[in-house]
């Protein structure tokens, strides 16, 4: 899933037929490279994207489709000229790597955004391992695009860096930390536990949670904040989300990823008759059969040899992501589990006293469960779940809100009889919500039980 060193050669050619048919027609015009190409953070399958810096009136679209017919750069049927867009652009398909590629003219934002997402690429070392499953997992659902009705790569890295910066454990934003307790953390962030109706999302000085209602106080006259709303860090008063139509979607697969993830890691997976016939990451990621021989194709054409042969039980181009990740992350996290709940080989810390469990809502096409382990406090390996508490927002925010991106409520559960009987008295820390009559709990809330060993209520 990664860009490897052939795939990267193609599309340096690419952008070398491309560039020299702008030389040849403008001597002085300037090609660049921005978007994912630009930081590196592309799927196989991802465009390139182009901008051309030159002195015209008006985007000379028509003269560069023109030329690029004439020297049979991209397939004839493919070269489209979206003149009435926002921002102008030639979109074609190289013809013979079947790339695709979208060109602008004197667009210095493009440019200036892959700069920015470079130097927090450098910042927090863990950022392009989490993108890039998450432009994999949207792809495959086809919500990668705007007009797909999903979200753009630009707004999905915004959100990333927003997690990390905003992360409430300091060590989340260490080289070696646990990259898949920090994937389902993302999809419980943004899944379920972010508040899109009130609150955006700025990444500038430092990253802040912010009411939709000062941003509002930026934008130009007649805009209103979206509902995935962030806050472009280069343009001040342009939201990023605006044209995300669809980011309720997105947010409800992000909530189904969150629950996936978190069967596959709890103890009773082991039990799961599917456990050994896929990876943990494979339950929400797949790459087609397609993909997977373009890529063999690249690597025979560009890298004079093809690539290794797939060890037993791999069929994806993930599997090598899948083996670092099985043994960077889900062992230790099992592991982790194993000991804290006392199952078969594992030792009780002696630390721990609380379990923290998760009854999540009802999702679209997703039957509710009735229990989800998320964390257990007091595991060496296994860090506490992203925003049980609410993190600190930056003094420099306007206006900052209390705890405006969260849903969940807090119980505490205590122990009413000998430890043996199993009568426990809840005592409802929020106000808003409250335990009812037949002693359910409210969807969305979360326990604590005084033993490892006590099942969840």
């Amino acid at each position: 899933m990664s860009p490897c060193p052939e795939e990267a050669a193609m599309r340096r050619e690419v952008v070398k037929r491309i560039e020299t048919v702008v030389k040849d027609l403008w001597p002085a015009a300037d090609v660049q490279i921005f978007g994912s190409f630009s930081t590196g953070l592309y799927l196989p399958t991802s465009d390139i994207d182009l901008v051309v810096f030159g002195k015209w009136e008006r985007p000379p679209l028509q003269l560069l489709e023109q030329a690029l017919r004439k020297h049979n750069v991209a397939e004839p049927c493919s070269i489209k000229v979206l003149d009435k867009a926002t921002v102008p652009i030639i979109k074609l398909t190289d013809q013979e790597t079947e790339v695709k590629v979208d060109i602008s003219f004197n667009m210095e934002t493009g440019v200036r955004a892959a700069e920015l997402i470079k130097n927090y690429m450098k910042k927090y070392s863990l950022l392009p391992y989490l993108i890039l499953v998450l432009k994999q997992f949207l792809l495959q659902r086809d919500l990668n695009e705007v007009f797909t009705g999903g979200i753009s790569s630009y707004s999905l890295i915004l959100m990333a860096i927003s997690f990390l910066q905003l992360h409430p454990r300091i060590d989340a934003r260490r080289a070696d930390e646990n990259l898949g307790m920090l994937l389902v953390e993302f999809f419980e962030l943004y899944g379920r536990n972010f508040n899109y109706l009130k609150t955006g999302i700025r990444i500038k000085e430092g990253g802040a949670y912010i009411a939709k209602e000062e941003i509002m106080k930026a934008m130009t006259s007649g805009y209103r904040p979206s509902m995935l709303c962030i806050e472009d860090p280069l343009l001040p008063g342009n939201d990023v989300g605006r044209s995300s139509y669809g980011a309720m979607q997105v947010k409800q697969v992000f909530d189904y990823a969150y629950i996936v993830l978190s069967h596959a890691v709890s103890p009773l997976a082991r039990s799961y008759p599917n456990r050994d016939s896929e990876s943990t990451l494979g339950r929400i990621i797949k790459v087609t059969q397609e993909v997977i021989d373009y890529r063999r194709w690249i690597k025979e054409k560009w890298g004079g040899k093809a690539p290794p042969a797939p060890e037993p039980g791999e069929t994806s181009l993930l599997a090598p992501v899948t083996r670092a990740l099985w043994h960077l992350v889900c062992k230790p996290l099992l592991s982790a589990i194993s000991r804290a709940c006392c199952l078969p080989g594992g030792v009780p810390p002696l630390e721990t006293k609380w379990t923290r469990f998760t009854i999540p809502p009802p999702t679209l096409g997703v039957a509710p469960v009735a229990c989800r382990q998320v964390g257990i406090e007091g595991a060496p390996a296994l860090k506490a779940v992203h925003h049980m508490s609410s993190p600190a927002i930056p003094s420099a925010s306007p206006n900052p809100l209390s705890s405006p991106h969260l849903y969940h409520k807090m119980l505490h559960v205590r122990n009413s009889g000998d430890g043996k009987t199993g009568h426990y008295q809840l005592r409802v820390l929020s106000k808003r919500r409250s335990v009812s009559e037949s002693g359910r709990l409210p969807v969305g809330m979360r326990v604590r039980c005084p033993q490892a060993n006590v099942p969840c209520l």
